[in-house]
């Protein structure tokens, strides 16, 4: 499967997904978003799948949700265009975490926003030296999506995960590390050895271990993830249709820092 957003790939047991879009940074828009869940469908009904890797194309993993589709929707007063791909995005976190079989994402450079999240519900992070892990919400006006905040305060505690979203502060590859949600760090150059080194480790396990642990580790800790998409989605609608985001998007077209005013 290979088309404008999204290529898929697969080699002997391992499934091969890579953002495709690294002119608009890998952003998340609409046709990128169906395009990554389609593989996703595809990849779990193929019957000699046993792993998934989840990589992007250019300088950086990705900025997470595309500025250019939110500045157009502010621009065209489109804002529940936008909420579509909240929508979409929640759907990706939500299918990988349910994917039985081993997820393994491998970042370079900025991994921004729904790009953060979705490394998060993967079962492994492989983070190349200069990954930069950053909840960006909050420099728009919004709040984390793609069950950002479910995800991060189950990965690093409730609150680092609130300090986290609320300031933006970027998180290097090491520091991701020492909190617990990247499995490794290695320059640039040793990405490829270092996802051979793991898919060989796991290739000593059981696919039908992992099916049950990933089962047990949903049932233990992610059965609310539904009745918290729902708040999610409600608190993101709400928030796009704030003078604050509308600041957020155009600042940051601008380069500047936002003038946010909204009072409570």
């Amino acid at each position: 499967m290979t088309n404008d957003y999204i290529t898929l790939a697969f080699q002997e047991d391992v499934a091969t997904l890579t953002l495709n879009q690294p002119e608009r940074s890998n952003g998340f828009n609409v046709p990128m978003c169906q395009a990554f869940l389609a593989a996703l469908e595809t990849v779990k009904e193929t019957a000699n799948c046993r792993f998934l890797v989840i990589r992007a194309k250019g300088k950086l993993f990705s900025i997470g949700g595309d500025l250019a589709t939110m500045q157009e929707a502010i621009d065209q007063d489109d804002i529940s265009s936008l909420v579509t791909i909240a929508e979409l995005v929640q759907e990706m976190s939500f299918a990988i975490k349910h994917l039985p079989l081993p997820v393994i994402v491998c970042t370079h450079g900025a991994v921004a926003g729904a790009a953060f999240n979705l490394a998060l519900a993967a079962d492994f992070c492989l983070a190349a030296e200069g990954s930069r892990f950053i909840q960006a919400f909050v420099n728009v006006g919004l709040a984390p999506d793609a069950g950002g905040l479910f995800l991060l305060a189950r990965a690093v505690g409730l609150n680092k995960a609130l300090q986290l979203a609320m300031t933006g502060d970027a998180v290097t590859a090491e520091q991701a590390k020492e909190l617990g949600f990247v499995y490794q760090t290695f320059p640039p150059a040793d990405m490829d050895r270092a996802l051979d080194r793991l898919l060989k480790k796991l290739r000593r396990g059981s696919s039908h271990s992992y099916r049950a642990i990933k089962q047990l580790i949903w049932q233990s800790l992610f059965t609310h993830w539904e009745a918290y998409a729902k708040e999610e989605l409600q608190q993101q609608t709400s928030l796009a249709f704030q003078p604050d985001f509308r600041e957020g998007v155009q600042a940051f077209t601008e380069r500047r820092r936002p003038r946010f005013t909204s009072l409570l």
